[in-house]
């Protein structure tokens, strides 16, 4: 996809950023709509790198750009949109199920300013994304998690004002369904992943069993490249059971488990012996329980985090 044509009109709705806007400022928010677009780390700086490339091609052939931010946020999101058309046949034919590449950080020194984006941002939602065509997940991210009004989106993605809203009604109507709940108070959701997390280090099966709902969905990433359950595994007692298997592989191969924040939700990272990241865990957490836990154990989304440990 070509950058927008500013002799086209692009981006006219928008208004021209702060002087002190600056690509420290604009790059999070770009990453932000790329990683939410597709569910990966390593893909989305690709989308960002392309789109500064494409805006400095565009700024050196003469190009009056009004709002670099504007600019670069129509670039990023129409790449993100080609780039899932032609991931669709390799999501269709992964093997075992697929989940985001995690982002993982400490816990936030904010928690309630994180919450407001947490949800957006967790793997449950990503995952739930799956079903929209590419420009509805693309309207519906514009307009309810980044606050794009309708004729702002309609000029980011190139299509009609009209469009849009039946788009965003529709990937309303997909996603409803299964949308996500969560724990409100985020300080409920840590206490109870605390719990959670040392009952699996200690083995812990009857802890484990009460802290889970009764029908908790535990999810396995391995991409066909590690060991990982294929189908997910459902039941409080079957999931108790398979997480207090944890302590003992644990103690014979030296891992040890780290509480983080993963994609805005609690969660912990396993490294092994030799300090590498080896599974990343993330939880849902809602009324008290733990509704489903998603593991990713694929090598190849977690070597951007294997990276940082290095």
């Amino acid at each position: 996809m070509d950058a927008p044509d500013s002799s086209q009109g692009v981006m006219t709705a928008f208004p021209v950023p702060a002087p002190d806007e600056t690509n420290a400022t604009l790059r999070p928010l770009l990453f932000s709509i790329a990683y939410r677009m597709t569910g990966s780390v390593t893909e989305a700086e690709d989308l960002v790198q392309d789109t500064y490339l494409r805006m400095q091609d565009a700024e050196n052939r003469g190009t009056e750009i009004e709002s670099r931010r504007a600019y670069a946020c129509a670039v990023v999101t129409r790449l993100a949109i080609d780039h899932l058309r032609s991931a669709r046949v390799r999501r269709e034919e992964y093997v075992g199920e697929w989940l985001p590449e995690p982002i993982v950080s400490d816990r936030s020194a904010n928690p309630e300013q994180q919450a407001e984006l947490s949800d957006s941002l967790s793997m449950a939602f990503l995952v739930l994304l799956e079903r929209l065509t590419p420009p509805e997940r693309a309207v519906l991210l514009l307009r309810d998690v980044f606050g794009y009004g309708y004729d702002e989106v309609a000029e980011l993605i190139g299509k009609s004002e009209p469009s849009c809203r039946q788009l965003a009604v529709r990937a309303r109507e997909k996603v409803q369904e299964g949308k996500p709940r969560f724990e409100t108070s985020v300080e409920k959701r840590w206490a109870l992943a605390e719990r959670f997390f040392a009952a699996v280090e200690e083995g812990d099966t009857d802890g484990l069993a009460e802290m889970l709902a009764e029908d908790v969905v535990l999810y396995g990433d391995g991409g066909g490249k590690a060991p990982a359950r294929r189908d997910p595994l459902r039941g409080a007692v079957e999931t108790a059971r398979f997480l207090a298997a944890f302590s003992p592989r644990a103690d014979r191969e030296g891992w040890t488990l780290t509480l983080v924040d993963v994609n805005g939700q609690p969660g912990a990272l396993v490294h092994d012996g030799k300090g590498l990241t080896v599974t990343v865990i993330s939880l849902d957490i809602a009324m008290g329980r733990v509704q489903a836990v998603r593991a990713v154990v694929n090598p190849d989304k977690l070597g951007h985090l294997t990276a940082m440990d290095a």
